[in-house]
């Protein structure tokens, strides 16, 4: 069987299945499996494929079309430019929350190590899950000390093995929200926490019912995570600190409120994504 020949059976057996980028996984797969880049897909289409690896192909196709997604297939995604491992353990990173880091990114570039006194550099990601969050702004943004905290011990050690891959440092504390920190503050906090209201769960698509409960349950209403952050994040921040917060959709006016109510904000307001949707809540102390 030639490459043309697997990735046409491929996207023809997603499509069927109900996958909705079937031409993209299939050729992520055979990206993946024969060592090879697009380009070389396209020039070398007529190559035959050998048998152990057709039948690694095989077995991933077969993966895929019962819904896995195929990030956990491949055991990586790419996030932010940088390649982060990801499992059932963790959510997937999502080019949503690349609005939370581009958020966050520009605080702390703005607030330099030559700047004033008060200039960010300690971060802290709550529910850091991979560490795609923390780890990202770690090697974007060389003074940031970061500090990653999960209640899943296995979430944090597929964040420790994503740490030493990157090859930057982050302390990796394990607890529930700030329990994981004691009583630590810090310049920035920044958390894309679970928010699917409970009655929804069952009702997500297939492949997003394979990613943690843990990491996507927020309550009967979505917001308890954000209630709770809300509660102590002043607690934890720095003077002249300040929260961001990954969002849903249609969740924004409401958790902006929370924050305002508990925190003595002297900046908050949203930031949308590239869909024009409210993704981000930020508040400045």
């Amino acid at each position: 069987m030639t490459i043309t020949d697997w990735l046409t059976r491929a996207k023809a057996a997603l499509a069927a299945s109900g996958c909705p980028d079937p031409e993209i996984d299939a050729r992520w797969m055979a990206e993946d499996t024969l060592g090879m880049t697009r380009t070389d897909l396209k020039f070398e289409a007529d190559r035959a494929i050998g048998d152990a690896q057709l039948k690694r192909l095989e077995a991933m196709l077969e993966r895929r079309c019962a819904g896995e997604p195929v990030q956990y297939i491949l055991g990586s995604a790419d996030f932010m430019g940088l390649k982060f491992e990801v499992g059932p353990d963790v959510l997937i990173p999502r080019q949503d929350t690349e609005t939370l880091v581009e958020a966050a990114l520009i605080a702390l570039q703005s607030a330099g190590p030559d700047s004033a006194p008060s200039a960010y550099s300690s971060v802290l990601d709550l529910c850091a899950g991979s560490g795609c969050i923390g780890l990202s702004l770690a090697t974007l943004v060389p003074h940031a000390r970061v500090t990653l905290a999960d209640a899943s011990r296995d979430a944090l050690e597929i964040a420790k093995r994503n740490m030493h891959a990157l090859g930057v440092k982050a302390d990796l504390r394990h607890g529930d929200l700030f329990a994981a920190v004691g009583r630590e503050r810090f310049d920035l906090i920044v958390s894309n926490p679970p928010y699917i209201p409970r009655g929804e769960l069952a009702q997500l698509q297939k492949e997003v019912q394979y990613e943690p409960r843990l990491a996507l349950d927020g309550g009967p209403d979505g917001l308890d995570f954000y209630r709770r952050i809300a509660e102590g994040a002043g607690s934890h921040l720095n003077p002249g600190g300040a929260l961001y917060l990954e969002v849903g959709a249609g969740q924004a006016p409401d958790i902006l409120e929370l924050v305002k109510a508990h925190l003595p904000c002297v900046e908050a307001g949203t930031i949308k994504d590239l869909n024009g949707i409210e993704r981000v809540v930020f508040a400045k102390i």
